[in-house]
């Protein structure tokens, strides 16, 4: 009997979660940050493009685009297919600083507050991260195999590594 994987992909400014044989991919990681949270045989990924969803203007949020409120969406989706949350863990990739500026203001280094904001999100929710490839300045495209627990991270001009 064959199996068949299937590459769910996930976009800027969403989030999926998926079982056993899936994978997770998302691209065009820069300053933005892909999330996996995942445990035994189901895995969700949140590609995180702005830290702070309380720095918007609008009436009507994405909520999927912030780190403050898409790692809880990701959390409570993985808990409505029956997650152990004791048994949760996390990898992340990406917060590349795009564009380089001549300024000490941190409101510009997008990338680094991302990284900031889903490391303090994700310690709030206790879920432990095990493995990260973030900073740098280049961008990420990342796939996550939940059977072996590997995130594979692709990383512009300087090939391929798991973690």
């Amino acid at each position: 009997m064959t199996i068949i994987t299937t590459v769910i992909k996930v976009g800027i400014a969403d989030l999926k979660v998926t079982h056993v044989p899936n994978t997770l991919k998302t691209s065009g990681l820069g300053s933005c940050v892909g999330v996996v949270i995942y445990e035994q045989k189901i895995a969700g990924l949140a590609h995180v493009m702005l830290p702070d969803s309380t720095a918007s203007n609008k009436s009507i949020l994405n909520e999927m685009k912030y780190a403050d409120t898409s790692i809880d969406l990701l959390l409570e989706q993985l808990l409505t297919e029956g997650v152990c949350r004791s048994k949760l863990k996390a990898k992340i990739a990406g917060g590349a600083q795009m564009f380089s500026f001549k300024s000490d203001n941190n409101m510009l280094n997008i990338g680094q507050r991302n990284i900031e904001a889903v490391l303090a999100k994700l310690k709030e929710h206790k879920i432990p991260i095990v493995a990260q490839d973030v900073g740098g300045n280049k961008g990420r495209t990342i796939e996550f195999n939940i059977e072996t627990g590997m995130l594979e991270v692709r990383t512009v001009n300087s090939g391929v590594m798991q973690i």
